[in-house]
């Protein structure tokens, strides 16, 4: 891998770096080393980056803030690319908001309540990126991605890069055709209305103090571990499964909220990997319900 980092590094693609831990990039501070990470500069080294790796034959992956993931403990194959600092731009046109990747979704929604946007309020106290929330079809209070999106720059694993429409992302409840294609948010265009500022500003307040009161942010941990099987939470069900408090390793179930599973301290993947498969065989055993994750989980065994 030391002559792809150098062709990356040679090129001026952004910050390269070899055989980085992950757990430096996720929020539940769990992961192996990503064989070459690279953080690039802006999309026009992101698209030279991609050539390179193309050229290569090496498999890549691209990542956001990391928290709606679970890397194993061996780490991942190939180059981990990181929509960070080089793809955090907004960008207003009237309604139209143009923004990178890489942008925090919370603090999207801070800038643009206190700007008088109306639509985005629902993403109080989500800790994802904008790319990241996309992906996931990411929603709360009941709004969701899929309602302000109106097209998004999606780079394939081919290396190819597209706009893809609303219509064509394929957004159903926390996910998208994205999931399916393996296809990463470079750049999203949201349409989002004018409001009254105060109003918008209260919504947004309100639906971070909810996050904070029943959600364990004082923990590391990745956000909702399970998919809701509606009409069923998938944190009531575990919870009434007499799971609550559970702990593996350095891996629990939240006593805050059934749904999350926090990193005590010293958790590894695999921690959590037991504990998943934990709660759904007795989530199955003693409901009938078959939980699916929505945490993603990526990379090679350990």
């Amino acid at each position: 891998m030391t002559s792809l980092a150098e062709k990356l590094k040679e090129a001026e693609t952004g910050k390269v770096l070899e055989n980085e831990p992950l757990k430096n990039h996720t929020t539940l501070k769990i992961g192996g080393p990503a064989d070459v990470f690279l953080e690039p500069k802006d999309t026009e080294s992101l698209s030279t980056a991609m050539e390179i790796i193309k050229e290569s034959g090496v498999p890549f992956r691209a990542i956001g803030r990391g928290s709606n993931l679970l890397v194993s403990d061996g780490g991942i194959e190939g180059v981990v690319i990181k929509l960070g600092e080089g793809l955090n731009h907004i960008e207003r046109n009237g309604n139209e908001i143009t923004v990178g990747g890489g942008v925090s979704i919370i603090t999207l929604a801070t800038i643009l309540a206190r700007e008088g946007y109306k639509g985005l309020e629902f993403a109080g106290g989500i800790p994802g990126s904008v790319g990241g929330s996309v992906f996931m079809n990411a929603g709360a209070h009941g709004a969701e991605m899929a309602d302000i999106v109106k097209k998004a720059l999606i780079l394939f694993p081919d290396g190819t890069m597209k706009w893809l429409s609303n219509e064509e992302l394929g957004f159903s409840y926390r996910t998208s055709v994205l999931q399916e294609k393996g296809g990463i948010c470079v750049e999203a265009v949201l349409t989002l209305e004018q409001g009254n500022k105060e109003e918008i500003m209260a919504a947004l307040k309100k639906n971070k103090e909810y996050r904070r009161q029943t959600q364990p942010w004082n923990f590391p941990c990745c956000g909702s571990v399970f998919r809701n099987p509606l009409p069923n939470y998938a944190g009531q069900l575990i919870e009434s499964s007499g799971l609550k408090g559970t702990k593996i390793g350095g891996a629990q179930i939240s006593d805050m909220h059934a749904n999350f599973i926090v990193n005590t301290g010293d958790a590894t993947a695999q921690d959590v990997l037991n504990l998943i498969a934990a709660i759904k065989q007795k989530v199955k055993d003693e409901k009938g319900i078959e939980l699916e994750t929505e945490v993603e989980i990526i990379g090679r065994k350990a």
